[in-house]
């Protein structure tokens, strides 16, 4: 009996001794995999959440497509399953909604009973610090005038050095690799290109064809020989005038030939894609012909012809069987090799809530993803640096110093540490590497640095270095609730519609004021505001926008603006008023055929423009809109032809037509 029960208490601690080992294998493996490192939290959460239901109706999967509301986005039509593709054998992967977001911050954690208080707001009603403001590198000269702190940062190019203004930011300026991975190496040199100053004498060395002072002159001459856009001038002139001023008063130092219209953004596309090449890798290697067989089968891509199903996507595309030959050999080729290096937060903590979302998003669903991602750097078409401009900004830049020198030295430091380790960079001179970055000053903070790089930007500005065949405009959303990012999806139906055209947001930039100036309560149909007060019983935000015909995308600061994605989020029809705007996916989705572009200068006539428009040629808009409107959803687990697939797709798209056979 003594001899049973010694057994079975040896057994006993066996079993324990196996359960502690398994609980902290489990504990280790949740730290490293689940954002913010929460790993205690998510053992006790389902691993199996569903998305929650938003009013009465359901959004999720099923056999026919992904409901939104009670009926299909496109209205009867699945696009997914009318292209007739076969979903690949290997999973795309992706994680659950519990294991997306448990263990964020406290600001993306809401009750049940503060949904509709973050859900219903302005994506801008937090005002931006002061040095937002004063960090403006578009300030017109009479802003520099009121704010001279802002003069030094309008001075900063390539190959300049802005002094910071106190000490606390000159002792930033140098980052260390502890930043970055614990130890240090000396800093890449950064001149015109990249390079590692210990492989700078090798025969790996970069040599770029083109330098980017020479992309700079071109784009320069390119703006200068441009009209100003001639869409919208005739017949949009009826007798009277609804603006309560008859001219706009000038707002810019910029002469007006330097705004690029819609029809020349297009013709600058087209040329890139012929003319733009990048530099020839220094050695060859098997994803570079896959690539070359990629662009040939694309450019040759079989017509869609007699299928009235498939024909009615074909408006919203420059090329619609293009667009989907590409994105079908983009699901079968594309491979990309994530960098490890990078410590948190700037590196690999993804921001999942905000207007710059679209970077955290994209950032956890490819590093999650067992479809596309890759751990043979050999097998990889493309190389993602992943790091956020967001927590960039938020960690490093020193309050009140008007200087982002220390947020490009960490950049800087970050390429040496991953230039001293692999050759992959210098073989292409990073010409197959991409960032994907929303936040303001990306453009200017791998300008440099990253001149070579494909860079998906929401600050698509052509003026601010945009270039054609090697950047692509990143969609800016407003994700208010990141455990429920479809929540609100949709509006009312055509007819119910009663309000000509919204538009509320803070005074950021100098458009807005104009545009207030000029319709702010001064006509019933044009419900322009400010910031929208909430008063109980009165329409909300959503619910302006979920019961207007137009909603206005009046740039801020910056070019972009999340509501041109809000706009079609709530199904109505975007009304973008931001010169030299590249609206995102440009290469693929035809604009025109489902949103209105007015330049700035005619937003006196701006109730003209919108009532020139014919009813069917409303309704034909505000129907794409809902049949485009799957291209600008987040899923927590990425759907065929989502935002996901579709930022992926452009950059994959963009790399494909920077190879050539010559």
């Amino acid at each position: 009996m003594n001899k049973y029960r010694l057994t079975s208490l040896i057994e006993s601690r066996r079993l324990l001794w196996l359960l502690a080992v398994l609980f902290a294998l489990v504990f280790c493996v949740q730290y490293f995999e689940l954002p913010y490192g929460n790993a205690f939290l998510a053992l006790f959460l389902s691993g199996n959440a569903e998305v929650s239901s938003v009013g009465n109706s359901s959004i999720g999967n099923s056999s026919s497509g992904f409901y939104v509301g009670k009926s299909l986005v496109d209205g009867s039509l699945n696009f997914s399953n009318s292209l007739n593709y076969t979903d690949p054998s290997t999973s795309y992967g992706g994680s659950d909604v519990t294991e997306l977001f448990d263990g964020t911050d406290a600001k993306a954690k809401h009750s049940d009973d503060s949904l509709d208080v973050v859900a219903d707001s302005d994506p801008e009603d937090e005002y931006p610090s002061k040095d937002f403001i004063d960090m403006n590198h578009n300030s017109t000269a009479a802003e520099v005038v009121e704010n001279p702190s802002l003069a030094p940062e309008k001075a900063v190019e390539p190959n300049q050095t802005v002094p910071a203004s106190d000490s606390n930011a000159t002792s930033n300026n140098n980052i260390s690799l502890d930043r970055i991975e614990g130890r240090n190496i000396a800093p890449v040199s950064v001149g015109n290109d990249i390079l590692d100053s210990s492989l700078s004498n090798t025969s790996d060395a970069l040599q770029p064809s083109d330098s980017p002072s020479s992309m700079d002159k071109d784009a320069t001459n390119a703006l200068q020989k441009t009209s100003i856009p001639a869409f919208l001038k005739t017949d949009l002139a009826p007798s009277v005038n609804y603006s309560s001023r008859n001219a706009i008063p000038k707002v810019k130092d910029s002469p007006e030939d330097a705004v690029v219209s819609l029809s020349k953004m297009n013709d600058m596309l087209l040329q890139s894609l012929t003319s733009y090449h990048s530099m020839r890798p220094l050695w060859s290697k098997g994803t570079d012909q896959e690539l070359i067989l990629a662009r040939s089968l694309i450019e040759n891509a079989p017509s869609v012809q007699n299928d009235p199903k498939l024909n009615q996507f074909a408006p919203l595309y420059r090329n619609f069987s293009m667009f989907r030959r590409s994105y079908e050999l983009m699901e079968q080729t594309l491979k990309v090799y994530i960098y490890k290096e990078g410590e948190r937060p700037i590196f690999h903590q993804p921001v999942l809530q905000g207007i710059y979302a679209s970077e955290g998003w994209f950032m956890k669903l490819l590093q999650s993803s067992k479809h596309f991602v890759t751990k043979k750097p050999k097998k990889a078409h493309l190389f993602y640096l992943p790091f956020s401009t967001r927590m960039l900004e938020e960690t490093l830049y020193v309050p009140n110093s008007h200087s982002r020198k220390n947020l490009i030295q960490c950049l800087r430091n970050y390429l040496s540490l991953i230039t001293s380790r692999y050759s992959f960079w210098n073989r292409t001179g990073g010409a197959d590497h991409f960032v994907v970055a929303c936040h303001d000053w990306a453009p200017a903070e791998t300008r440099k640095i990253m001149a070579h790089c494909i860079r998906a930007l929401c600050n698509s500005d052509i003026k601010e270095g945009f270039q054609f065949g090697k950047d692509v405009s990143l969609a800016e959303t407003y994700v208010r609730i990141p455990q429920h990012p479809l929540r609100q999806v949709g509006g009312r139906p055509p007819s119910k519609r009663k309000i000509l055209a919204f538009f509320a947001g803070n005074m950021h930039g100098y458009l807005r004021p104009i545009l207030l100036e000029h319709w702010e309560n001064k006509d019933p149909d044009m419900k322009i505001f400010g910031q929208l007060p909430k008063v109980k019983g009165q329409m909300s935000y959503i619910q302006h926008m979920q019961s207007s015909k137009y909603c206005i995308c009046a740039r801020g600061y910056e070019v972009n603006s999340p509501r041109v994605v809000e706009a079609i989020f709530y199904e109505c029809v975007p009304v973008i008023i931001s010169d030299n705007f590249v609206p995102p996916f440009f290469e693929t989705l035809k604009w025109e055929s489902f949103a209105i572009f007015v330049p700035e200068k005619d937003i006196p006539n701006l109730k003209n423009i919108l009532l020139s428009i014919p009813k069917k040629r409303y309704l034909q808009m505000q129907k794409r809109v809902k049949l485009v409107q799957q291209h600008f959803l987040w899923h927590p687990r990425p759907v065929k032809y989502d935002i996901f697939h579709m930022i992926l797709h452009s950059i994959w798209y963009t790399r494909v037509f920077q190879i050539s056979s010559r």
